[in-house]
């Protein structure tokens, strides 16, 4: 199960890489990313509220749909401002793709195997995301708005790293 949190990581790590050798995203190419991105970890994070078997697994689920619902309303505002359109691309199709997938496998799961998988997806799905802005959508972002948003969400999703992490050390520890 584990190598599936991988595999979607590396997904987004060769998408992400792919779209910049081609051609640097867009700003509307960012903001497609920047959505699904967000979206693909609220969809995950309501499942963990629903199907996760300790306290911590599903306070941070509930903390994902907050905190990337709000995200993506500052990204929803902005675009609207620009007159922006999200444009779809491989980065954002390959993490709506892989956001199906990873929900599919935490379907059949339960208790402390769904725990663990959710865990481990978010560390590995996190750490490949802050890579992403970082790297490529920073650095991309043409519009000083776009690229404002993107440096301040940042620490958010280094927050929840960090939080992953934790949690992640703590489910070892229990068993």
């Amino acid at each position: 199960m584990k190598n599936v949190s991988l595999t979607f990581g590396a997904i987004l790590a060769l998408a992400t890489a792919g779209v910049a050798a081609q051609t640097p995203p867009n700003d509307a190419q960012i903001a497609a990313i920047v959505v699904t991105a967000n979206q693909v970890d609220i969809d995950a994070g309501k499942m963990a509220e629903k199907a996760g078997h300790s306290h911590d697994v599903k306070a941070f689920g509930k903390q994902m749909v907050t905190d990337h619902t709000a995200v993506n309303k500052q990204a929803e505002a902005l675009v609207k401002k620009l007159k922006v359109t999200p444009e779809s691309n491989p980065t954002s199709e390959s993490l709506r793709s892989g956001g199906d997938e990873n929900e599919k496998t935490l379907k059949g799961l339960k208790g402390a195997s769904f725990d663990k998988v959710y865990i481990d997806h978010e560390v590995t799905y996190h750490q490949q995301v802050i890579d992403a802005i970082d790297k490529t959508l920073i650095p991309n972002a043409q519009n000083a708005e776009l690229k404002a948003l993107l440096v301040s969400v940042r620490p958010a999703f280094v927050g929840h790293l960090e939080h992953a992490k934790k949690i992640q050390s703590s489910l070892v520890k229990s068993k």
